[in-house]
């Protein structure tokens, strides 16, 4: 493995070494990106992303890993965190109950 930087950016796919496709990333945190395994996913609805119990409601948001703001998808994910300027590639998705 190389250690060169790569730029990695949500939506793009993600192969292994000897090719084989994994999925598609989704988002970022500080500990590095999460993929979806799913076909046709770039941004995850909140159907994809329901918390799961019966205690509330999903809300499908984005989180930014530099300072924490947190905001409602729109239309589309920020390019760039509106309260710090972080880029797009530490903005993730975040499900908040």
């Amino acid at each position: 493995m190389s250690d060169e930087s790569l730029n990695v950016g949500v939506g793009q796919p993600v192969y292994t070494e000897s090719g084989r496709k994994l999925g598609t990333v989704r988002g970022f945190d500080e500990g590095g990106f999460y993929v979806t395994t799913r076909e046709g996913i770039v941004s995850l609805s909140i159907e994809h992303e329901r918390a799961g119990h019966e205690v509330g409601e999903g809300e499908l948001m984005w989180r930014c890993s530099d300072c924490g703001e947190m905001g409602d998808l729109d239309d589309e994910f920020p390019e760039a965190c509106p309260n710090c300027g972080a880029p797009r590639e530490h903005v993730y998705y975040w499900t908040e109950d």
